[in-house]
């Protein structure tokens, strides 16, 4: 394969991957539509996210095994039908459960698209400076996608109506698939002559759905509720078998040896924090514009944009300069504190804020910090794996990124709310006790930031060797040897 094939096929995966990401944020804004012209209740309407979620969270590390055996571009092409073909359900739903339905069958795809895609840059770009650039690109794509999707959704469903936000997936899906196809290579499955983990993959997707469901009713069930904890422990319970069954399992679903390798496992605990981080950046922010200083969804959309456009120059080109000059670990931290110091700032944003004093300063170096700190966190998750774990490292680090996210926003949503009220009892203005719900979640969102610098400084290696061969094989784990980090 040519570069120019290479980087053609690399646009191609990103325009896939930034349609999933789109999907995580594109329907929030036209939530209000949905719930009028379909009957949805307040209870009812958080359905519409969290049939996406359940089913993204539930499948990530199975999609990505699935890839390591039957081939990544095979799950690719697989998880690309079923999201546009659930996109079209959608965007043609004219009532609650087929809505709900498609939106869970786009989960599913979404999650098959995320857990592939990152093997398949890796093994399309195996030199160490285009694989720096191309998961820059990548880093962008995940990274800014959800704060484009706040700006799309706005326009489409102002303009069109909330059919159109999923609708606009077709012709990107199409164009997909076809351009996949004539660009990347088929070929098979890294571990293929080894037996999907049945018992493994049925306890882990269970456990986490449980987990997902658990958390993003948290708010709403409380979660100090019997249904809430009930969840996470048999969420929790669930895993301990899923653990139990890997030491034993001829061909485990998730080698215990993965987490062996320093730069896997820290990484993954940087990403838990990070996603927290950014998910306090991006959701309460916008609820900050929105709520507090009244902006509409497109005037929130455009305030993401300045950010956007860092995050692009970064992660496009600085980032991949800072990773082959200074290695992994400088880039992440020093990224990872100038994002926890725009959360600061955010923290101190006023009720009667100006957008060039009180929003900007910290969009601009949450811009940087995430275009600068994404790339060196994807390639420590993935820098060393063999290829034949590839999907696997993907779809732990994308696991990792999702249930950060999901339980960071959960927690951060609860501390927000919990500390309003108590404004309120004291007697304090709504708007402003809103706004101090608010200070205290991106408060918490720079102490995520800040910790995962700091981890991320002390554990990972200056320098992370390309993809080498790592044995993880079921001897690793039975004998519990620890694999090589060379």
């Amino acid at each position: 394969m040519t570069s120019r094939q290479r980087w053609l096929a690399l646009m191609i995966l990103c325009l896939g991957v930034l349609m999933i990401v789109l999907d995580t944020t594109i329907v929030n804004v036209a939530l209000p539509s949905i719930r009028t012209d379909l009957g949805f209740t307040e209870t009812s309407l958080v359905w519409v996210v969290n049939a996406y979620m359940l089913t993204f969270g539930g499948f990530l590390l199975l999609g990505g095994r699935l890839g390591d055996l039957y081939g990544h571009r095979r799950l690719f092409l697989l998880g690309i039908v079923l999201f546009t073909l659930a996109s079209l359900a959608c965007g043609l739903s004219t009532s609650q459960p087929l809505l709900i339905g498609a939106r869970a069958v786009q989960g599913l795809g979404g999650a098959v698209v995320s857990a592939v895609a990152l093997s398949l840059i890796m093994n399309l770009f195996t030199e160490p400076a285009e694989r720096a650039k191309a998961m820059g690109v990548y880093g962008f794509v995940c990274a800014g996608g959800g704060s484009i999707g706040v700006l799309l959704g706005g326009l489409l469903t102002s303009t069109l109506s909330w059919h159109w936000i999923f609708l606009v997936n077709l012709p990107i899906g199409i164009a997909v698939y076809f351009l996949c196809t004539a660009l990347l290579p088929n070929s098979p499955g890294h571990a293929e002559g080894e037996r999907l983990d049945i018992a493994g993959a049925l306890t882990v997707t269970t456990s986490l759905m449980l987990a997902v469901y658990a958390i993003v009713n948290g708010n709403e069930a409380g979660w100090a509720s019997t249904q809430t904890l009930g969840l996470l422990a048999g969420a929790a319970a669930l895993f301990a078998v899923f653990i139990g069954i890997e030491a034993r399992v001829q061909h485990p679903l998730m080698p215990l040896g993965l987490f062996r390798l320093r730069n896997v496992a820290t990484a993954n605990i940087v990403g838990v924090l990070w996603a927290a981080a950014m998910f306090a950046w991006f959701f309460i922010s916008a609820l900050y514009m929105q709520l507090v200083l009244g902006y509409s969804p497109l005037q929130v959309g455009l305030g993401f944009l300045p950010a956007n456009l860092i995050m692009a120059a970064c992660s496009l080109g600085i980032s991949a300069w800072l990773v082959m000059r200074f290695g992994l670990r400088l880039p992440l931290a020093v990224g990872l504190l100038l994002a926890a110091l725009g959360l600061a700032l955010f923290a101190r944003a006023p009720v009667g804020g100006n957008f060039v004093f009180d929003v900007l300063p910290g969009m601009l170096l949450l811009g940087f910090g995430a275009g600068v700190a994404f790339n060196p966190v994807l390639l420590a998750a993935m820098s060393d794996v063999s290829p034949s774990e590839s999907g696997l490292a993907s779809g732990v680090v994308n696991t990792a990124f999702m249930m950060g996210g999901a339980l960071g926003l959960a927690v951060l949503a609860s501390l927000a709310s919990a500390r309003a009220d108590s404004l309120r009892v004291v007697g304090a203005d709504a708007v402003v006790a809103l706004n101090g719900g608010y200070h205290a979640a991106f408060i918490v969102g720079a102490i995520f930031a800040a910790l995962a610098a700091v981890i991320g400084a002390v554990g990972i290696r200056t320098r992370a060797p390309v993809a080498h061969e790592v044995e993880l094989s079921s001897d690793t784990n039975m004998s519990g040897s620890a694999a090589q980090n060379s």
